[in-house]
């Protein structure tokens, strides 16, 4: 008996023994992050590469091991690393001056923490726009026990051969170089030649800008750092498990599979009931784990990712043979997209989804757009049976009904304009808003209301939250929601940590630098070791959306220089213009103006300035308003407001400090065809002015312009 008792005591500290051991594996890494140069598109430019590759290198975990990663930082700064959808202790979040101590140059930090979950995830820098230009690697977490079978890692990106600084500040500046080199710019000849110049003046009249479904161009999109991979080991009929994570940084992927049916199994790491789709897209940050089968027939096939603006794709091949190519997306239809905006916009700059309830992505009214759909190209196509996964489809194996306990609701409206690149919550920023107090054991149920024309990939850091559906008690669990102009949708989730600061915010990179997000706070949070100083790194969270951004138009031509240089941000704005003849009697004159761009949309600019000016002049005139006009000699002070109106005529009315009012209306950019440009000009001094210009490169244009005071110039134009 006493042997027995003995043996059983043995058996039992052998497994206590190992499934401690199990539990508290550690797996470690390092990670070397390094300036670096790169050349994805045929030229030399920089990146960021960790351990010497882009991307980052792929991190391999069992649930249950306790994760340690030393990120070196080889730079000369700052750096950040953010486990994405990964629960973890608030300190190791990796949000730089919000829950972690920033990787200062040359120092390293290093990250620990269990690992509470399993699945497909990512981890990325969020650090001001390093994310872009290589920061970001995938994470993969299996579950105990689980042997890895035929299963792949896809992880999409776009790279830009432009510094991704230049990007972001040419969108505040509303440039459409972007669109002259999609071929996607809707020019009135455009128009005319497609029968939609009604619309196009339609689309003005409500002071939009041409139809555009992703916002900057880029050269490449890529799966793991590729524009092509193939994996020939796969045998026909063999299922394949893909793990797509779209780590790009402002890009939405089309997916589909010349192989067939495409079945999803997971989203954001969270199982999903088996749901069979022809196609699928991933928004910016969202993953898909799927299946898909190796043809019988033994061809390769096109695993094909392509951007949501159809300018370009990434394919992933599987199995050997003959290669069977997925069918291409056409280019999209932007005027039926234009006229689509129209019907639901309304003159004040609002959305009205005209009582169609629109949510979880279940009517995507860009598919007017899709050519693939409205003009089939074989009498066999039939659209509608095309399947195309969304939000009301998926459902989770498992009960996700949230515990026991109080319920808050919150309401947000995503707004935003597109002129001035301004990404908001209620109309207003990160930096404007107050810190949501949550508390723990709490249920917070999220409407979210869609008025802007961008979708928006709204992220939770530290939580899962139950996109509620028609599932019931077995909605999907996610930590992003995409959500689709005009759309509302409700998420909700359990403040299930103990404390810290965790942001919510829209993960296309260019909005969430805009300042489109909270910071929900827990109630009673310790303080943070991470952030010695709470206070000076708050503000240091607030400035990527206060910061300004500079622009300018300066005109060299035969009759003198015109220019503007403006600087601004998401609410102030100054501006100085000049006009410069090269003689007494074309003379010169400056205007300066500093105001608070006002409203939702920002049609009006309130502001104060000066206007000097001098040039010889023969005799003497009278403004419309009967005053004596001193557009020849003028050195005053004054207070303005200029309005946008439709059409995007610009009023301006301005008053100086002895009483002389002066009236402008003007009109910049007018498209005419794809690349050339006019302007127009007059006012209450009876002066005025008319040009165009013809875009050769981003930054400069061939131009010429008549003014009543110079005479006609030509020459080019620098647009900065």
């Amino acid at each position: 008996m006493k042997i027995l008792r003995k043996s059983i005591l043995i058996l039992l500290g052998i497994y206590l023994y190992a499934t401690q051991s199990i539990a508290q594996k550690r797996v470690e890494y390092d990670l070397y992050v390094k300036d670096t140069l790169v050349n994805f598109s045929g030229k030399v430019k920089q990146g960021i590469a960790v351990n010497g590759q882009i991307p980052m290198p792929t991190l391999h975990f069992t649930e249950g091991d306790t994760a340690i990663v030393r990120v070196h930082n080889l730079m000369h700064h700052e750096t950040s690393i953010h486990w994405h959808g990964l629960l973890l202790p608030n300190e190791q979040d990796g949000v730089p001056y919000l829950t972690t101590a920033p990787i200062k140059s040359h120092g390293t930090h290093t990250f620990e923490f269990v690992l509470r979950q399993n699945g497909t995830y990512w981890y990325h820098s969020h650090t001001m726009l390093q994310e872009q230009i290589g920061m970001y690697g995938a994470l993969v977490i299996h579950k105990p026990g689980e042997k890895p079978k035929n299963e792949e890692v896809l992880l999409l990106s776009d790279w830009s051969d432009e510094n991704p600084h230049q990007i972001e500040r040419s969108l505040h500046f509303a440039t459409d170089w972007y669109m002259v080199k999609k071929n996607a710019v809707q020019s009135y000849s455009e128009a005319i030649a497609s029968g939609k110049f009604k619309t196009k003046l339609g689309n003005e009249w409500k002071r939009m800008h041409a139809m555009d479904v992703s916002d900057v161009y880029y050269e490449k999109f890529l799966v793991n750092g590729k524009e092509s991979e193939e994996r020939k080991s796969y045998k026909p009929g063999e299922k394949v498990r893909l793990r797509v994570i779209n780590g790009s940084a402002s890009t939405y992927f089309w997916l589909t599979y010349a192989g067939g049916k495409i079945t999803v199994l997971a989203s954001d790491g969270m199982d999903v009931a088996p749901t069979e789709v022809d196609r699928l897209i991933v928004g910016v940050s969202e993953i898909y784990d799927v299946e898909v089968t190796v043809p019988e027939s033994g061809k390769m096939a096109e695993f094909l990712a392509t951007s949501e603006d159809r300018i370009g794709s990434a394919s992933f091949w599987l199995g050997s043979g003959e290669k069977l190519p997925a069918t291409p997306l056409p280019r999209l239809d932007y005027f039926e997209g234009m006229q689509m905006m129209n019907d639901m916009m309304t003159l004040g700059g609002k959305m009205n989804d005209m009582g169609m309830n629109m949510s979880l992505q279940q009517m995507d009214m860009n598919a007017v757009m899709y050519r693939e759909i409205t003009e089939p190209q074989t009498t066999d196509q039939n659209p509608a049976e095309t399947v195309t996964l969304n939000y009301g489809m998926l459902k989770s194996p498992v009960k996700t009904t949230l515990p026991e306990g109080p319920v808050r609701t919150l309401e947000f409206e995503l707004t935003g304009n597109m002129n001035r690149y301004v990404w908001t919550l209620d109309n207003k920023t990160i930096s404007e808003s107050d810190k949501i107090l949550i508390k723990k054991g709490e249920n917070i149920r999220i409407i979210l209301r869609n008025n802007s024309m961008m979708r928006h990939p709204m992220h939770l850091h530290g939580h899962f939250f139950r996109v509620v559906n028609e599932m019931g008690d077995f909605s999907p669990l996610k930590n992003v929601l995409d959500i689709m102009p005009m759309e509302t949708d409700t998420i909700e989730f359990n403040a299930s940590e103990e404390y810290g600061d965790w942001y919510f915010h829209c993960h296309i990179l260019y909005h969430m630098m805009a300042g489109m997000g909270r910071i929900f706070t827990y109630e009673n949070t310790p303080p943070n070791p991470q952030i010695p100083d709470p206070r000076y790194a708050l503000r240091k969270v607030y400035a990527d959306d206060r910061r300004f951004y500079l622009g300018a138009e300066i005109g060299v031509e035969s009759n003198g220089s015109d220019g503007e240089i403006t600087l601004m941000n998401t609410r102030w704005m100054m501006q100085t213009e000049w006009r410069v003849g090269y003689n007494a009697q074309n003379g010169y004159e400056t205007e300066s103006h500093f105001g608070r761009l006002l409203g939702r949309n920002q049609f009006a600019f309130g502001y104060v300035g000066w206007d000097y000016r001098y040039r010889e002049a023969g005799h003497t005139e009278e403004s419309i308003f009967g005053q004596t006009n001193t557009k020849d000699d003028r050195s005053v002070f004054h207070l303005g407001f200029q309005y946008t109106a439709p059409w995007f005529i610009v009023a301006d009315l301005k008053v100086d400090h002895t009483g002389y009012v002066r009236l402008q209306l003007s009109r910049e950019d007018i498209p005419i065809t794809k690349r050339a440009r006019m302007f127009g000009m007059v006012n209450s001094d009876l002066e005025y002015a008319v040009g165009a210009r013809y875009i050769l490169t981003k930054y400069w244009s061939a131009s010429s312009h008549y003014d009543s005071d110079m005479g006609w110039g030509i020459g080019a134009t620098f647009t900065y």
